[in-house]
């Protein structure tokens, strides 16, 4: 039996693997269950044994990457040594350099989500955690900056930042990106310098 558990995680790690990669290649209009199950090396009646669909293995394969990226924004945002001014600059570095795979899985899941209802509450769960940590992170800076803006207000206008960053970056569009992050940048200065006085 233990030896069977560990054959179907080890089958399942390698769809979702493989499911992520052809994403990020070829977007979920060109995944079929033949390729996936080739592309991870196993038989293509393990997608729907164990998955149930193929549109099941694609939103796992988000809300894995979600789990990773969220409890990594959560340690980031956590340790108190560091000013909210940095957690902030190491978030856009995030998000405009390392993460380009993950902005892809994003983007064609919430597209496939968009005709399947019981996807889109998945898909939506999902910007759910996002809102969850960017609360939990700004509430404090909020109060401190005293920035009037409601925090779920705040929530919604950074999530909203980022999608319109990532859709853009991956119609090949930058332009005036530098440029907001730099001018945000200078207004969180601005924030700091009394706080660092303060010290």
């Amino acid at each position: 039996m233990a030896a069977q558990t560990v054959a179907r995680a080890t089958a399942e790690e390698a769809l979702l693997d493989a499911a992520e990669r052809l994403l990020v290649d070829v977007g979920h209009a060109r995944i079929t269950t033949r390729a996936l199950a080739a592309e991870a090396g196993v038989n293509h009646g393990l997608v729907h044994y164990y998955f149930g669909s193929l549109e099941n293995v694609l939103v796992r394969v988000l809300e894995r990457f979600t789990e990773r990226l969220t409890a990594r924004q959560r340690a980031m945002y956590a340790d108190p040594d560091v000013p909210f001014i940095e957690k902030w600059r190491q978030a856009m570095r995030y998000l405009v350099g390392s993460d380009v795979a993950y902005e892809k899985v994003w983007l064609e899941l919430q597209a496939l989500a968009w005709n399947h209802p019981e996807l889109r509450k998945r898909v939506a769960k999902v910007n759910g955690e996002w809102r969850t940590v960017l609360t939990e992170a700004f509430a404090e800076p909020r109060r401190a900056y005293g920035v009037e803006m409601p925090l779920d207000a705040l929530v919604s206008l950074v999530i909203t930042f980022n999608e319109g960053i990532m859709l853009e970056r991956a119609q090949g569009i930058t332009t005036g990106h530098r440029e907001l992050l730099q001018w945000i940048d200078g207004w969180l200065e601005g924030m700091e310098e009394p706080r660092r006085r303060q010290r």
